[in-house]
Parts: structure tokens; sequence; C-alpha cells
């Protein structure tokens, strides 16, 4: 599972110019899923996107989770984190699982995030055309890969 996560001031969602999810302070994570990952890559990247300390103390020093300001997620499933750009100009997405496999793992990745932060995890629609909005705060921009932990 690849993850890019944003630490925003507010970020939202629409799909057919509807607004499906929206939240203020916390994280937009963006979410790519291949056929070899397991349930092991969502536990690792919901226990580090949870606690990873990227939110500011008192003394504006980031050393605060998610968790511990309150803040609230936004979860978009996107399969072209999955790209591989080895060759030519046209990113290939071979990768990418395909809606059978990567919904329930996208949903799955979601139940866990909602009981690691101990409240709703707003959402996109799987497989729509979304629009994506967000007021990045810093920024504060992160890559994880759950097949290469670094």
């Amino acid at each position: 599972m690849r993850t890019v996560i944003q630490r925003v001031s507010q970020a939202n969602v629409r799909v057919d110019g509807t607004v499906v999810g929206e939240i203020g302070k916390g994280l937009l994570v963006l979410v790519g899923i291949e056929d070899s990952d397991t349930v092991q890559d969502i536990e690792w990247l919901v226990k580090k996107i949870v606690g990873m300390r990227i939110f500011d103390d008192e003394q504006g020093v980031m050393n605060l989770s998610v968790k511990d300001v309150g803040g609230q997620i936004l979860s978009i499933s996107q399969f072209t984190l999955m790209a591989s750009t080895k060759k030519g100009n046209r990113p290939s997405y071979i990768r990418a699982s395909k809606g059978d496999f990567s919904k329930p793992m996208y949903l799955d990745f979601c139940k866990s995030l909602e009981q690691e932060l101990g409240s709703k995890v707003e959402m996109g629609i799987f497989g729509a055309d979304m629009k994506v909005s967000l007021l990045n705060d810093g920024p504060v921009t992160i890559v994880m890969d759950s097949k290469n932990k670094e």
C-alpha cells in the first residue's frame, strides 16, 4: 500500500458537484493498493498514520499526532499512486489492484483508521470521479509505502 499524507487545515471531496466527505484540521490520506497488500500492511500504515507526530505543540514543534490534537481524517482511494513511470511518458497502472480486491482492502483500511483514531473517518466514493480540495498546512506532506518502510 502506498499513501500520501497531507496535514490540512481543511479538505473535502466532491462527486458530481456534491460534497461527500469533508474535514477541518487533520489529515488527507490518499491510498493506493496492490494485489500483494495484506492486513499487515493496513495495520502498519494505520498505526503510523494515526501516531505520526506532525502537528505543532505549544512550542511550535511537530510533536503531536492527529489523535493528540483531536484532528480528523479524510481518506481517498487513488489507484494512480501505484503508477510505474520507469519507461516512456505514459504511466503504467499494472500494479494497481482491480476493484474486487482493492475496494474491500480500502474499506478495511478506513475502518481500521476509525478504530485507531477513535472517531469517524470521512471518505470519498471508491471508483468515482472525485474532485479533492485541500488547504495544506505547512505544507506538510509525507509519502509512506508499506513495502518500503523507511
